[in-house]
């Protein structure tokens, strides 16, 4: 699977660095978070949706990592950054071992199949 990036090489010098540093402290920690702990929630207040997947979780007796980044009133600029270095449009942002699996309905779909169990292994 490819999706389209726009080509360093049309992006002008003198704009790079500032794109590459853009709050590069947030990727630094959920790349930080995904490397320590096999399941990685990332989500914000006010969203039902982390707090399901992270439910879940517990139910299923699985341990996981939670990352939360503001709320619909602030840091959409931090999230957007998270939003941008995956691909994944929406809140959480489920990780296992390293791999971003979806959101928390993908997160259900994986408990009910049995496949998360496998993919922890």
């Amino acid at each position: 699977m490819s999706r389209p990036i726009l080509e360093e090489k049309n992006i002008h010098p003198a704009i790079r660095e500032v794109i590459a540093n853009q709050y590069a402290n947030i990727l630094q920690e959920v790349a930080a978070a995904i490397a320590e702990h096999a399941v990685v929630v990332v989500g914000m207040a006010q969203n039902p949706a982390p707090k399901r997947a992270r439910k879940v979780l517990t139910e299923a007796g699985i341990a996981h990592h939670y990352l939360e980044y503001g709320s619909y009133f602030n840091n959409w600029r931090r999230r957007n950054v998270l939003k941008m270095w995956c691909g994944w449009p929406t809140f959480p942002m489920v990780f296992v071992k390293g791999q971003l699996i979806g959101g928390a309905d993908d997160l259900q779909r994986l408990i009910a199949s049995g496949e998360l169990k496998t993919l922890l292994g």
